[in-house]
């Protein structure tokens, strides 16, 4: 199911409340300079339905549902702001507020599991802040990166950890409790675009750089990677591990394909879908359905999809 947006498609992410609904943040110009748009879409019997649309001054780069709240989303922009809209309003009461700290591009979102109201943002600025739905300003800023943060995500298992993702080349694990970084990862030669946690063994992570490799770390023994999977051509942009399969591990990269890998088997790659026709930068896994899958690219597009199909196409 292909879903046309208004710009270049930048993230996509399922509702963690609503089966079938999804938000898709844009960017016009491929984000360099103009507008944004953030579409919310329903998957209906007859296709794809907009729930609602919000435009944006400058290009929007990520988004990210609230944990507590059905109708709250977040939306990380380029101007470094976080805008907050609430779907259960009207448009024109939203964004229901903004959040403007960073100095440079708002690179991530990412919502805690378990303290509902916390959620992080990355920046260009090489800072994560930490901050509360219900608090003015942050609670927290983290330095220690000496380039953008590109990623930013919660440990699944344990609420006051989490880690980021950084174009010095570097994966580092904080921990709230902690002044800084209980782990630096000198992850991979070249700059780290993305990182997530294995949803069923919280010290396993994944990482993915620009020098179009994939690795899987296991926290507890830094000093060498676990797995390097080398399967795409270009930048590996996201790497996502599925909520649904302790081994399933999925990936999008400029090389414009989306893969689906079992990092438990000795030939990890499943299979790979080549339905963008320009960079893929988004991607998602669906909470409430196994095996729905969703990307975003450059070309304008999101597409939603079950991993058992190879057409890429409902």
């Amino acid at each position: 199911m292909r879903c046309k947006t208004a710009f270049n498609a930048y993230s996509v992410k399922f509702s963690p409340f609503i089966d079938g609904r999804f938000a898709v943040s844009t960017a016009q110009n491929f984000g360099i300079i103009g507008n944004g748009r953030q579409h919310v879409f329903n998957m209906t019997p007859g296709g794809v339905a907009e729930v609602a649309a919000f435009d944006t001054l400058d290009g929007l780069y990520d988004c990210a549902w609230s944990e507590e709240n059905e109708n709250i989303l977040l939306a990380a922009s380029g101007d470094g702001s976080i805008k907050v809209y609430d779907l259960g309003l009207p448009p024109q009461a939203n964004p229901l507020r903004q959040f403007h700290e960073h100095k440079h591009e708002c690179s991530s979102l990412s919502c805690n599991m378990s303290k509902r109201d916390l959620f992080l943002s990355s920046s260009w600025d090489d800072t994560i802040k930490l901050w509360s739905l219900g608090q003015p300003t942050s609670l927290r800023t983290f330095t220690g990166h000496t380039y953008c943060v590109y990623h930013t995500c919660w440990n699944p298992g344990a609420a006051d950890v989490f880690l980021s993702a950084s174009g010095d080349t570097t994966v580092r694990i904080w921990d709230l409790r902690h002044a800084g970084p209980t782990l630096v990862l000198p992850a991979h030669a070249f700059e780290v675009l993305t990182a997530d946690w294995c949803k069923y063994n919280d010290c396993l992570i994944a990482t993915g750089s620009v020098d179009k490799s994939i690795k899987v770390w296991d926290v507890r023994m830094p000093q060498r990677e676990l797995l390097v999977i080398p399967g795409h051509g270009y930048a590996v942009r996201r790497v996502l591990w599925s909520p649904h399969s302790e081994h399933l591990l999925a990936s999008c990269s400029y090389d414009m394909t989306v893969k689906l890998w079992d990092t438990a088997a000795p030939m990890p790659l499943i299979r790979s879908w080549e339905h963008h026709s320009e960079f893929a930068v988004g991607l998602d896994f669906s909470m409430l359905r196994e095996g729905l899958m969703a990307s975003a690219g450059w070309d304008e597009s999101a597409w939603i999809w079950h991993q058992g199909d190879p057409t890429a196409v409902l």
